[in-house]
């Protein structure tokens, strides 16, 4: 095995996936800026030319090369992931955001699928991120009814002092 095949071997995790996948943006946006303003003025047709070669690009990969250039013309890091990537809890819980201790509760309540081929949990990156944009759903739907019953209360006319008050209050008529 070549020392380059030796080394990107080494990078790759349990996975699969090469750590390496997650891009930052240059430190010289020129370039990026020249990209991203190319794709805007075009919705498709795009093409890659290396050596004298031409490829055509589909519309889905013309699609995924527009959104990571708009991100790194951001300033942004990019990871470009196949969707049916298996992730290790660990994985999981950074992408959901959530200690890896948290996310083994959610599975053991059955929150999210996963499989157990052997010792250890494996999840589908796809249910993972199903799972978050239900969360991001379901936090601003209990956000909106927050601020619907705090409006209907008429907390916003409130100070925090009172908004306090009112809270001490209301806890003690719970007990």
């Amino acid at each position: 095995m070549t020392e380059a095949a030796t080394n990107d071997a080494t990078r790759r995790d349990e996975t699969g996936m090469n750590r390496s996948d997650t891009v930052l943006p240059p430190r010289d946006s020129t370039l990026v800026k020249q990209a991203e303003a190319f794709l805007a003025a075009h919705s498709r047709g795009a093409a890659l030319i290396a050596d004298n070669q031409r490829v055509d690009l589909p519309d889905e990969v013309f699609n995924v090369l527009t959104k990571v250039v708009d991100a790194m013309a951001q300033g942004k890091a990019v990871t470009v992931a196949p969707v049916s990537q298996q992730l290790t809890t660990g994985q999981a819980a950074e992408v959901l955001g959530i200690s890896r201790q948290t996310l083994i509760r959610l599975l053991d309540g059955n929150a999210l699928p996963y499989e157990r081929p052997r010792r250890h949990r494996l999840l589908r990156l796809s249910d993972v991120l199903a799972y978050k944009q239900r969360r991001h759903i379901e936090r601003r739907l209990t956000l909106a009814e927050m601020t619907r019953q705090a409006v209907e209360d008429g907390l916003y006319d409130d100070t925090a002092e009172q908004y306090r008050d009112a809270l001490r209050e209301a806890r003690k008529n719970d007990d």
